[in-house]
């Protein structure tokens, strides 16, 4: 019985573990967007709305997702694909958890912030 109490206990730490993490990428919708270097940085402060794609080569989730963003980054010049296995310092400073993660800034703030993947309609709809 004792062994089952672990197993059960293992799995609620892994789904509260799962729901904090997305959780605490919620709390950073509204907030000030990080100072960026680079093109980023220009992005960000132009004000402008941009949407940038957190993902990596080895992630599952971001596989089916990653085509949709090309689809759309070859309509828009305001979504940035960002590997973070290249890029893992932009990611830090964004606080991303996990990938596949996308979010939108407008005018320095963080519209929105979401972890993984993600239909088509609600890309269309953040980019409108």
């Amino acid at each position: 019985m004792t062994f089952v109490y672990i197993i059960v206990g293992i799995v609620v730490l892994f789904f509260a573990l799962q729901y904090g993490m997305v959780l605490k990428m919620r709390f950073k919708k509204g907030k000030k967007a990080p100072e960026l270097g680079g093109k980023y940085g220009k992005i960000v402060g132009s004000g402008k709305k941009a949407m940038f794609y957190f993902y990596s080569q080895s992630c599952a989730a971001c596989k089916p997702m990653t085509p949709v963003v090309d689809k759309y980054a070859k309509k828009a010049k305001n979504i940035y694909k960002i590997d973070i296995t290249r890029d893992m310092a932009t990611a830090r400073k964004f606080g991303v958890m996990g990938t596949p993660s996308t979010v939108v800034v407008e005018n320095g703030i963080i519209k929105e912030f979401l972890v993984g993947p993600q239909k088509e309609a609600k890309l269309s709809q953040l980019l409108n």
